[in-house]
């Protein structure tokens, strides 16, 4: 891609120079359709959003998933670091709810001087029409030649930070069990890694990587797993797969970080361990792969969590429209008062 190739400063301002493409595209939507507010999520340098809140005074919610410069700036390097922070922190105090996906990253949002009463953390979820227990993986299994395995299992892109080189490390460690066998739906800069230690470690044969699959055959993928594995977690995130796992009913290793048990309990609809803790990882991975019964009951909590809760796209939906008209009734009275 051109944008790699380019020093940072030149990459950024072409960022920052397509908040006015976006804005007059966001203008001309308003014109031709007249909204009753707008829901936006949220992306570095883009100002088109608050632009149009100034304009037209239209309610204003956004969606936060990450503290983009602060991850940008960690992982990815940014030449203008201090304007990238400035002009989030102001797209987010601009808007009139800003809806960040967990309680850990509201609290980022609210050192950037957003009131509580603007904040609501609202998670992630999952279609509860297609991620389902009931969804055979048996097929696949067989196609794999890993029917007779436990199945270790993992959905998604294949980062160093997601841990899955650990995972190989832990295969290794448990040398007595012989029919674990990894399984990873998805593709990376760290899939080269991880096929390279599982050659080091004798483990060629019992590592599968997919590389990229359509996510309607997602739900197939996760019901061949005996354990689905979420390695490592930004603290501040809201993982999909962890959603469509639970959705699964599936048996889950997660670590203990506050943003993991905001959604999952140890013991009751995940096993958690400690992240710091050596060989956390792999005591948790021995424990759920030798007891069939722990791995359905934990399976059966997650799905139930799941539905209990409302971790699904429809309750979140749901969720927004509430907010939504609560500010649209808010403007309504103001409108009267004046």
């Amino acid at each position: 891609m051109l944008r790699r190739r380019l020093p940072r400063a030149i990459g950024e301002s072409m960022e920052m120079a397509y908040s006015l493409a976006a804005w007059r595209r966001l203008e001309a939507a308003w014109r031709k359709h007249r909204p009753d507010l707008l829901y936006e999520r949220h992306n570095l340098f883009l100002m088109a959003g608050p632009w149009l809140k100034r304009k037209t005074g239209i309610p204003y919610l956004l969606e936060v998933n990450a503290p983009l410069a602060y991850e940008r700036g960690r992982h990815g390097g940014l030449f203008f670091r201090h304007k990238a922070e400035r002009i989030e922190h102001a797209v987010w105090r601009a808007a009139d709810m800003v809806l960040p996906v967990t309680a850990r990253l509201a609290e980022f949002v609210r050192l950037a001087g957003v009131p509580d009463e603007r904040i609501e953390v609202i998670p992630n979820g999952v279609d509860r029409r297609r991620f389902a227990p009931g969804v055979d993986g048996t097929a696949l299994r067989r196609r794999l030649g890993i029917d007779d395995k436990v199945v270790l299992g993992f959905v998604g892109f294949i980062r160093a930070w997601h841990g899955l080189v650990r995972v190989a490390d832990a295969m290794a460690h448990l040398s007595d069990l012989r029919d674990l066998h990894l399984l990873v739906a998805g593709d990376g800069p760290a899939r080269r890694e991880l096929e390279d230690r599982a050659r080091a470690l004798g483990l060629a044969d019992r590592v599968t990587v997919m590389g990229v699959v359509p996510h309607d055959q997602m739900p197939e993928v996760i019901a061949a797993f005996d354990v689905a594995l979420q390695p490592c977690s930004v603290a501040y995130a809201s993982p999909l797969k962890l959603f469509e796992y639970m959705a699964m009913g599936k048996a889950v290793v997660a670590p203990a970080l506050e943003n993991i048990r905001e959604v999952a309990r140890h013991g009751e609809d995940a096993w958690l361990f400690d992240p710091v803790e050596r060989g956390g990882l792999e005591k948790a991975i021995a424990e759920l792969a030798t007891n069939p019964a722990l791995r359905q009951r934990l399976g059966e909590g997650a799905s139930r969590t799941v539905d209990k809760r409302g971790y699904t796209w429809d309750a979140n939906a749901e969720r927004v429209e509430r907010l939504a008209l609560a500010l649209l009734g808010r403007q309504t009275r103001e409108m009267a008062d004046q």
